[in-house]
């Protein structure tokens, strides 16, 4: 037994620790996995304090629960106005085929009015959008454009939503502005579950493609509108 020993390879201890090291560091990067798997839903939800601002800026999608979170922060006084964005699609398309087609912006001014917003206090922002980076970038202006010092804007949009929109306005606006970001109090979206849901699996999905997307420059080019489902 002493001389297998003494005529055991040198490195032969170097390989058990680093075999015992690289278990530890996998087993650790399953642990993390985990923790980030469970946690996702949780992550991608942040809101803002509410103050008050020169408008209730409300992303296209998910009808009518944004337009109904608007209303209600109009109500309470926190912006004189609401603006809603636009996009081409799909009318453009269905009025190459003779199909009439309202728009979102159209149901989302007869929710609103219904909720007591006069039509005075909506506006429907211009150019059209494709994505949210668009309404990004049309939301700005329209604030740069608005009269007052303050140039704060309130964004509402869906609770899985809310962390991207907050990372593409600092990337996009660089700094200029503020932003309030809040969530659609009537978003059923399970957060701690996220995953027992298609669509609340889906919605995590896309906005963690989203923010790569994002924190790697927006690399990847807009795709077609959607139209009401465009998030």
């Amino acid at each position: 037994m002493s001389l297998r020993k003494d005529f055991a390879p040198a490195n032969a201890r170097p390989r058990a620790s680093a075999r015992r090291s690289g278990g530890f560091l996998g087993a650790l990067l399953v642990v993390a996995a985990i923790v980030c798997f469970f946690c996702a839903g949780r992550w991608l939800v942040i809101e803002d304090d509410l103050d008050h601002a020169q408008a209730v800026a409300v992303l296209s999608g998910r009808m009518p629960m944004r337009a109904l979170e608007a209303a209600k922060l109009y109500r309470a006084g926190y912006a004189p106005e609401i603006w809603l964005t636009h996009s081409t699609e799909p009318g453009k398309s269905l009025q190459a085929m003779d199909v009439q087609f309202f728009g979102e912006e159209y149901y989302d001014t007869k929710i609103l009015v219904r909720e007591g917003v006069p039509q005075g206090a909506i506006r429907v922002l211009d150019p059209p959008i494709l994505n949210t980076a668009d309404e990004i970038i049309t939301i700005k202006a329209a604030l740069n454009a608005s009269p007052g010092q303050a140039h704060t804007v309130i964004i509402v949009t869906s609770k899985p939503h809310t962390r991207r929109v907050r990372t593409l306005w600092r990337a996009l606006t660089h700094g200029e502005g503020r932003a309030i970001v809040r969530a659609a109090s009537q978003d059923s979206f399970d957060a701690p579950h996220w995953w027992r849901t298609t669509s609340d699996a889906l919605d995590v999905v896309r906005e963690v493609l989203g923010l790569l997307n994002a924190w790697a420059g927006l690399p990847l080019a807009a795709g077609p509108a959607v139209g009401p489902f465009l998030i």
